[in-house]
């Protein structure tokens, strides 16, 4: 196993931990499917109102490959359709039956899964739509079966906050993760690529068949492209897969026993969740948020995460948890105005520069109750350096910026843009005293090249 040290980083020291306790929570009344979460399918439905589905039914296809399906999370009777901006679906219910129905696929033994060819497998999780699951380097888009990727790189380590422990995950159901790890073996001919942390135990550091690595140091240290960048760069013509622990063990059940997996491990954290509710909870996949909120939330006016709280997706307190969603991080809303700024000596502020006094005063080593409050507007951009500070990859932030608000592509690839995603730059947005989005033009600069061809 060869070990990594990631020194540059940083480490946002939030409150509101998850407890490596696990919760079963009762099942809910209705469950959803929300398709825009799948990015890069066509949608055509295949259900209406009213219409009476089983768990793994068929609610929509892609009709660029309409061998890709999404499937319903639940049986029962399709409770509504919620359609947004041009008619796409943005939202599908169902309403859960007592005696609910499940779709069968075809089992494998472990045994089977090592014997399978490329293609069966791949068929198998397109038609399922656990595809979505496997992403695609560079773009990280959907992996194409079409594509041979010259390795996969499969994430169990996590040191964004708060994501799911992938200990806990594959702990608790080692079986399905070495299933997942198999089926990974059978659909490259390269490396599968295991990177765990240092302090991994169980299934994680008992793995067969693939190759384990351990990072260890601030995040970003876990993140994919910190592996991929250590242990198999990519050139720009190169393709990688990437999947992460936590959804690979929803693969392997599947494979197992030819059903979708009912429920999953998403774990709860934040400065607005009560001490008691932060946790991992085992919760049907697509129930409604409030069923793992419950009580759990702190009083007062809260902004929701899908994911971790440097590079997750706001969601409706009233919604639906999304179909790859592992981490619920809630965050209290802040809407309060501060006395003079920066000008004042800042005993209770948070600063990455040491602007403020608490920095000098221990503050790196506190937990800070974050919130959503900005602290100012966009500005120009200037040239300080943080950025540098907190990107372990050989890349240079701030001409990378440039060359992407200034369309040049060319350019943003010399400079290494096919080896990021845009949740690499996530600790540059905390950190950016010009409060400029950096992730989001990361993603415009993949987007505009994706679709000008490298």
């Amino acid at each position: 196993m060869s070990e990594f040290v990631i020194k540059k980083g940083f480490d946002v020291s939030l409150a509101g931990q998850p407890a490596i306790d696990l919760v079963d929570v009762p099942a809910p009344k209705t469950v959803a499917l929300c398709p825009l979460e799948f990015a890069g399918i066509k949608q055509r439905l295949k259900v209406a109102e009213g219409d009476k589905v089983s768990r793994g039914s068929e609610l929509l296809e892609d009709k660029r490959d309409d061998r890709f399906k999404l499937r319903s999370p639940g049986g029962g009777t399709v409770k509504a359709i919620i359609r947004g901006h041009r008619r796409f679906v943005e939202r599908i219910e169902i309403e859960l039956s007592e005696n609910e129905e499940a779709e069968s696929f075809k089992a494998y033994s472990a045994e089977e899964i090592l014997n399978a060819g490329r293609d069966e497998i791949l068929d198998y999780l397109r038609s399922t739509g656990y595809l979505f699951f496997l992403r695609q380097r560079p773009f990280s888009r959907i992996a194409d079966t079409t594509a041979k990727p010259k390795s996969i790189f499969v994430n169990a380590m996590n040191t964004g906050p708060f994501q799911a422990d992938a200990g806990v995950v594959a702990n608790d159901d080692p079986e399905a993760f070495q299933a997942g790890l198999n089926a990974m073996t059978r659909v490259t001919e390269g490396d599968v690529n295991l990177c765990v942390g240092t302090a991994a135990a169980g299934v994680l550091k008992s793995a067969t068949g693939v190759k384990i690595h351990a990072f260890s140091g601030r995040h970003p240290a876990g993140n994919t492209s910190v592996h991929i960048s250590k242990v198999d760069p990519m050139k720009p013509t190169d393709v990688v897969w990437t999947v992460k622990a936590v959804d690979l063990v929803l693969i392997g059940r599947l494979l197992l026993d030819g059903k979708l997996p009912e429920t999953r491990i998403v774990a709860v954290g934040g400065p607005q969740v009560r001490e008691e509710g932060r946790k991992h909870y085992r919760v049907r996949i697509g129930a409604d948020v409030a069923s793992v909120t419950g009580k759990n939330l702190e009083e007062g006016e809260a902004r929701l995460l899908n994911g971790d709280v440097l590079s997750g997706t706001p969601i409706e307190s009233d919604g639906y948890l999304r179909f790859g969603q592992s981490s619920l991080t809630v965050l209290p809303e802040g809407r309060e105005r501060h006395f003079l700024g920066w000008t004042m000596p800042g005993f209770g502020a948070f600063s990455f520069t040491r602007t403020f006094a608490s920095t000098w005063l221990g503050g790196w080593r506190r937990k800070w109750k974050h919130g959503t409050n900005r602290n100012g507007g966009e500005r120009a951009m200037v040239l300080t350096g943080h950025y540098d500070k907190v990107m372990p990859m050989n890349i240079l932030v701030d001409f990378l910026i440039r060359a992407v608000l200034a369309g040049d592509t060319d350019e943003s690839i010399r400079l290494g843009i096919l080896e990021t995603d845009p949740e690499d730059f996530a600790l540059c947005d905390f950190v950016c005293p010009c409060k400029m989005e950096v992730q989001d033009i990361i993603r415009q600069g993949l987007e505009m090249i994706e679709e000008e061809g490298i």
